[in-house]
């Protein structure tokens, strides 16, 4: 394996290694074991799949007074919630998965971001209180009040109303010392289904900022690979085979899909620095759906969101 980055967690078991050294034990000598994209798809493990179940209360003046949260199967990692709350009850809940699953960028916190924050949207509507004004009534860690008001600033969320067919959207949270906030706008096509993300604003806080050029393009990065998983990118099965495993058929973010990602870092020199490899590309996912629910009504509510565009979702 090639001593390099950009793994994603498909460096964590090392089955085409352990491969290699069954062969090489076999042969009685050295070999070279490079497997297909097809190989790949078919022998690696895949992503976690989950089910997230939630329940609520809220009062007319945006006060949460129950919260009951359920992962099945992805994971725990971003699973605390950060809002105050009555009654609460959070559980991830491990099943015999059938198939092979192991690491991907962001673990189970970008399903638990997704869950949490798009049903956050939803108790806001349900009140009709303001996103933003929902969440700093109910936040209560404030290096998360203050990425998600960098994020909104920067965006200029509240200064206009979208144009038609378009919609606005955020997320935040935090996981593993880092706090982000995402704000993003969609114009949907009613007549075709197709959606494209218009702009992104990221705001991220790891504490104290080592190397700015590196942070920013880790959370760059991270929000354009992001895309694939929020949008488009699944795997396609028929009597136990794959029928997608190969990039031409498996969509991954293209240039064209790859919005104007406007990236606000804030540096706490008071504070000691996190890692930024996951957790920038967390509250995309969310941000993206709450704005294409701003555009049309429509939750959507199982990722990737727009495989076939909004009409058939």
């Amino acid at each position: 394996m090639p001593d390099m980055g950009s793994g994603y967690g498909g460096k964590h078991t090392g089955e085409c290694a352990v491969e290699a050294a069954r062969l090489a034990k076999g042969a009685g000598k050295p070999v070279k074991l490079a497997w297909s994209r097809e190989e790949e798809f078919s022998w690696a493990y895949f992503r976690p799949v989950g089910v997230i179940d939630i329940r609520s209360g809220v009062t007319d003046d945006g006060a949460i007074t129950a919260w009951d949260f359920h992962n099945y199967n992805s994971g725990s990692s971003g699973i605390d919630m950060p809002y105050k709350t009555g009654a609460h009850a959070t559980v991830f809940h491990p099943t015999a998965y059938p198939f092979r699953q192991g690491s991907y960028r962001g673990l189970a916190a970008t399903a638990n971001f997704f869950a949490r924050e798009s049903h956050m949207d939803d108790l806001a509507r349900t009140i009709k209180m303001d996103p933003i004004a929902f969440r700093m009534r109910n936040l209560q860690d404030d290096r998360i009040k203050v990425a998600l008001q960098a994020a909104t600033d920067k965006f200029g969320w509240g200064k206009t109303k979208p144009a038609p067919g378009h919609g606005y959207g955020l997320a935040c949270g935090s996981e593993k010392g880092g706090y982000v906030a995402n704000c993003a706008e969609v114009a949907v096509d009613k007549t075709t289904g197709e959606v494209t993300i218009v702009r992104v604003v990221v705001a991220f806080e790891c504490g104290a900022i080592v190397n700015p050029d590196g942070l920013r393009n880790q959370v760059l990065g991270g929000n354009i690979q992001g895309l694939g998983g929020a949008l488009f990118e699944a795997i396609e099965f028929e009597n136990g085979r794959v029928l997608n495993p190969k990039f031409s058929k498996y969509r991954v973010p293209r240039f064209k899909d790859v919005p104007p990602i406007e990236v606000v870092l804030i540096d706490r020199k008071d504070l000691q620095p996190a890692g930024a490899g996951e957790v920038p590309l967390m509250a995309l996912a969310p941000s993206i759906g709450n704005a294409i629910c701003d555009a049309t009504g429509v939750r959507l509510r199982s990722l990737p969101m727009i495989p076939s565009g909004i009409v058939n979702a």
